[in-house]
């Protein structure tokens, strides 16, 4: 299997992590305050991460001097970026919200041809913009829902972009996991801080398993987001992370029975087809 294609099944396993962690804290959501449930989560996903590299042999904390900097920056981003996102989500309509995220796999493309020099043809470019379009086909945002929190929503997509590139400047010393049990810990501190200015909900048996399936899945979201960045070329991956619409539209129907029209649906289809397209121009390139 090419870098590319390591990379392409990277960034689908994140979107899908990430789509069911958020499936789970929108269900605990409606009975638990929020940053109870980050701080909640965050305990538990640093426990089995840091458990689970340790019984593997590969849990050290020697990070390279030239990639403390870096650790670090990665770190504000991550967390800085929890907090725009969230409040942005909380005052405007969720669509608006991820039609304007939809600009973070352009940003992170022409990102890595800036800063890294990474070769972007005309085609790939295109695949990621036809992908945007798909992607605002499913979200299909009003204009009137816009408002200031629109650009916090964008500062989002700058910090993520941010932090995926600086994580793509890691050097092959840093290990992945390292850095994945950092980031769990930094935001359940986080979390737990900003717990603190809420009123706190004693949890179920069933609330505490949704908990733990949460960090499970926050834990593969955080894991291949990271080696997303360190193998393959950015302009090929970076239209598969469109794949978290799709998978959101196959949550949306199954758990809340949310239906997706018609437009949504060629959407999907366009954002699927984007992806298979770039794979299939990938593996021509390869065998050229």
């Amino acid at each position: 299997m090419t870098p590319n294609a390591k990379g392409a099944l990277f960034m689908m396993g994140s979107m899908a992590s990430f789509t069911l962690n958020d499936v789970v804290v929108k269900l605990l959501a409606e009975d638990l305050p929020l940053f109870q449930i980050v701080f909640l989560r965050g305990v538990l996903t640093t426990i089995l991460l840091t458990a689970t590299v340790a019984a593997l042999g590969r849990l050290s904390f020697r990070i390279p001097r030239r990639d403390r900097g870096k650790v670090a920056l990665r770190t504000l981003f991550e967390i800085a970026a929890l907090v725009t996102f969230l409040t942005a989500l909380i005052n405007m309509q969720i669509a608006n919200a991820t039609a304007i995220l939809s600009a973070l796999p352009l940003a992170v493309t022409l990102g890595a041809a800036l800063i890294f020099r990474e070769q972007v043809g005309w085609r790939r470019m295109s695949a990621i913009c036809v992908g945007a379009v798909g992607v605002l086909l499913i979200v299909q945002p009003g204009a009137e829902g816009f408002n200031i929190y629109s650009l916090l929503a964008l500062v989002t997509v700058v910090l993520v972009a941010g932090r995926d590139l600086v994580t793509r400047s890691f050097s092959n010393d840093l290990p992945s996991m390292t850095v994945a049990v950092i980031t769990a810990a930094a935001i359940c501190v986080f979390g737990g801080v900003m717990s603190v200015t809420e009123v706190w909900v004693r949890p179920s048996g069933a609330q505490l398993g949704l908990l733990a399936l949460a960090s499970f899945f926050i834990i593969g979201g955080y894991v291949f987001s990271i080696l997303v960045m360190r193998v393959g070329e950015v302009a090929v991956t970076a239209p598969f992370r469109y794949t978290s619409l799709v998978f959101a539209l196959i949550m949306g129907w199954l758990v809340f029975a949310e239906f997706p029209n018609a437009l949504a649906l060629v959407g999907a289809v366009i954002v699927v087809a984007t992806g298979v397209f770039t794979l299939i121009r990938e593996r021509r390139v390869k065998h050229a």
